[in-house]
């Protein structure tokens, strides 16, 4: 998900009564909610962003040992500023609490893990163990339902020194996630059914990924095995429907697969879920972009106008298919 929403998360836990817990509660919560994308700061390097991101940072060592580096810094925080007599006076605030520092980062961080997972950029939860990627294809990486939820029960706590409302909006937030997930899951298994019952086979994978603003119909994606079919589920019905282009992978010529051994498109692949590529010719052999057809705009058109981060472009030297 978006920091906007990590950061509305914490503050909501915090309105909801969690920030009375311990001093600095509010803002654990809130650094903890984003502490995983610490990992955004690859960006400042010449490592490839996407084989990096949500990995190290995210999985499950990262899981056990980022709250443990929250909380010391939060301690060492605590003796830098200790509580001065004039913040006792009038309203007491809480004195630091080192459990509730550290459950506080726990919850904190493992918002953040399972928020990422829900949509289809994906999250490798089991990271260093296991570098599989996990995709929960179930609330689009961008959602103003739960901006707009989280963000009113966070304010309306905030100004009425209430925790009601930001339970509310908690309590909303969770209930629209378990129905995203449970319909992410049924949309799924409508559309392998259709499919199946067209094309007498299962698809090679699949995704029925989520929306922007509508969450009661999404994206479909199949891997029919040397091509690629799109097109719309919907609950109205349900309706399913494809659209007629079929966007071919193009990843057996010579050019495609001398590409795959350079660094940059190998780095790509490793986050790659649905590559497809497409060659032109170069002064100096074959320009070769790989793209990803969850960010193409849905058709190998648009593929170079993708931004930088969701493709791959790479010159290999003139090559002949066998």
């Amino acid at each position: 998900m978006d920091n906007l929403c990590h950061t509305l998360v914490g503050a909501a836990l915090g309105e909801a009564g969690l920030k009375r817990r311990t001093r600095f509660g509010n803002a654990v919560l809130m650094i903890a909610a984003n502490l995983p994308d610490v990992d955004v700061l690859v960006f400042a390097t010449s490592i490839p962003a996407v084989s990096f991101r949500r990995g190290w940072t995210h999985g499950i060592a990262a899981q056990l040992v980022l709250p443990l580096l929250l909380t010391a810094a939060t301690v060492a925080v605590d003796r830098l500023r200790p509580l001065k007599d004039e913040d006792l006076s009038v309203e007491p605030p809480p004195r630091l609490s080192v459990p509730w520092v550290l459950l506080l980062s726990f919850i904190g961080v493992y918002s953040h893990v399972f928020l990422d997972y829900l949509n289809n950029y994906g999250v490798r939860l089991l990271a260093p163990l296991d570098w599989r990627w996990f995709y929960g294809d179930a609330v689009f990486i961008v959602d103003p339902w739960l901006w707009l939820s989280l963000g009113a029960g966070t304010w309306l706590s905030w100004r009425r020194g209430d925790p009601a409302p930001a339970r509310g909006a908690l309590a909303f937030a969770s209930a629209y996630t378990i129905v995203m997930l449970l319909s992410a899951n049924a949309a799924r298994d409508e559309v392998i059914r259709s499919w199946e019952d067209a094309r007498g086979a299962a698809p090679r994978a699949l995704m029925v990924g989520p929306r922007l603003f509508t969450p009661f119909s999404r994206d479909v994606i199949v891997d029919a095995g040397d091509h690629y079919e799109i097109g719309t589920f919907s609950w109205s019905g349900p309706s399913l429907t494809f659209g007629t282009e079929r966007i071919p992978k193009n990843d057996a010529p010579a050019a495609a697969r001398a590409a795959r051994a350079t660094p940059l498109v190998r780095a790509f692949l490793t986050w790659s879920r649905f590559p497809f590529w497409t060659l032109e010719p170069d002064s100096e052999g074959t320009r070769v972009t790989v793209g990803d057809m969850r960010f193409a705009g849905f058709g190998a058109t648009r593929i170079a106008g993708n931004r930088a981060r969701f493709a791959a472009t790479v010159t290999v030297a003139a090559t002949q298919d066998p």
